[in-house]
């Protein structure tokens, strides 16, 4: 096993902790103070034998000396230095600070992940306040009730001679409008601290109650799942479009089952890897089958999103350090949008999605044409993006989630400002 850099940082920290004096330890263990020194200093390489003696003496793991406690905050850091602006950071000091200030470095570190958390919480938010209709109906109402109440004290206060059948209306009034805004305010925070009880209440949209059932079945739904229909669980679903949604989801499911079993799958997918474009040619099935085929296997750990020709997304499998937004329109660079323009082409890339830490990876997207009522009858399209993740060097895609949540000020497909940005002016 190899020796860290900072070994004989921890063997100092460790005999300075327990009170031992430098001379006294190197006597123990058979060798001089001066090189014992050395080596706490990191200046000289500390050999198997002596560093066995060390940790014996000073009662502390071998692997504890070279590997340290520190490896996951090092990779905290790294990571938060790669989500910053460029800053300065000395990337390559990263070992030194931890091994000396190991409580600075787990603040640093702690901070960071909740600075992702905030990030997440805020783009949630920002795309509900954006584009959910129940929640823009809730603000409304608020906001309405405050004014009605605000005018009608206004009308108490300053009309001191106010005859009593009107002094009598007016606080009725104040007393209605004060319930009102008592209840709109209610439901807005329920609904915006709900999670699971948006769910249970009815009040999300129908799309997300379904996601949240399919997440909490692991986004599977076996072959022999899909046959049954799993009405069972269909009906605990609160909302009856949610129900329709899921049904549809589920024979669907049971006709890609049909197209491509799960048996012929494994085989094709041991063959020829997560590659849509082939197993569909291979298997004889259209490519959107064997996009969300390929979506429901969990050796290949992969993400999916669908929209239609209006480029809605209708289904959206969350890929790990690929956020999706849940309203509002995506980044116009996906190439899922490139092959919506282009019908039967598919498309490969290799993206980096800002604000999370350099992850790359690899998407393969697709569009499919339908004439369900012949060529005189409507174009249907859909396109289906894989997600998958990726370790190789070389160019990248850089995309974001959606702009109003995207750090990156430079890019040139911007719709509008970004509350995560630094440019953007803050308000007086």
């Amino acid at each position: 096993m190899p020796l860290s850099a900072l070994t004989g940082t921890r063997l100092r920290e460790r005999r300075l902790a327990l009170g031992f004096r430098q001379a006294d330890v190197a006597g123990a263990i058979g060798i001089s103070a001066s090189y014992l020194n050395l080596i706490e200093h990191n200046r000289r390489k500390v050999t198997p034998e002596v560093l066995d003696r060390l940790a014996t003496r000073l009662d502390i793991d071998r692997t504890a000396l070279i590997e340290g406690r520190e490896g996951a905050l090092v990779e905290d850091l790294r990571a938060a230095a790669a989500r910053a602006a460029p800053s300065g950071a000395e990337i390559d000091r990263l070992d030194d600070f931890v091994g000396r200030f190991p409580g600075w470095a787990g603040l640093l570190a702690h901070l960071h992940t909740r600075t992702q958390t905030l990030e997440r919480a805020v783009e949630a938010l920002n795309d509900r306040m954006s584009h959910d209709p129940f929640l823009s109906q809730s603000l409304h109402e608020v906001l309405s009730s405050l004014s009605s109440v605000r005018a009608t004290a206004a009308i108490l206060a300053e009309t001191p001679d106010l005859p009593e059948d009107w002094a009598e209306r007016f606080h009725r009034n104040l007393h209605h409008d004060s319930e009102r805004l008592a209840a709109g305010a209610e439901a807005l925070v329920a609904y915006l601290d709900s999670g699971s009880a948006i769910a249970e209440q009815g009040i999300a949209a129908p799309q997300e109650e379904v996601e949240e059932w399919l997440t909490g079945r692991g986004w599977s739904i076996s072959d022999a799942e899909a046959a049954t229909g799993l009405a069972e669980e269909i009906e605990g679903l609160a909302s009856a479009a949610a129900r329709s949604l899921a049904r549809d989801h589920v024979a669907r499911a049971a006709a890609d089952a049909k197209a491509l079993p799960e048996a012929v799958l494994a085989k094709a997918l041991a063959e020829f890897g997560p590659d849509p474009v082939t197993l569909a040619a291979r298997c004889g099935v259209d490519p959107m089958v064997a996009l969300r085929r390929l979506a429901t296997v969990a050796e290949v750990s992969a993400g999916l999103v669908i929209c239609d020709a209006s480029g809605t997304m209708t289904y959206r499998k969350p890929a790990a350090g690929f956020p999706l937004p849940r309203f509002g329109a995506a980044c116009p660079l996906w190439p899922l949008y490139a092959a919506l323009a282009r019908p039967l082409q598919p498309i490969e890339a290799r993206v980096e999605v800002a604000g999370q830490a350099g992850r790359r990876h690899r998407v393969i997207a697709i569009s499919t044409l339908r004439h369900p009522q012949g060529l005189r009858g409507p174009e249907l399209r859909e396109a289906g993006m894989l997600i998958l993740p990726d370790t190789e060097d070389g160019p990248v895609l850089e995309v974001g989630s959606s702009c109003r949540v995207c750090p990156r000020s430079a890019c040139l497909a911007r719709r509008e400002p970004s509350i995560l940005s630094a440019d953007v002016e803050a308000p007086v």
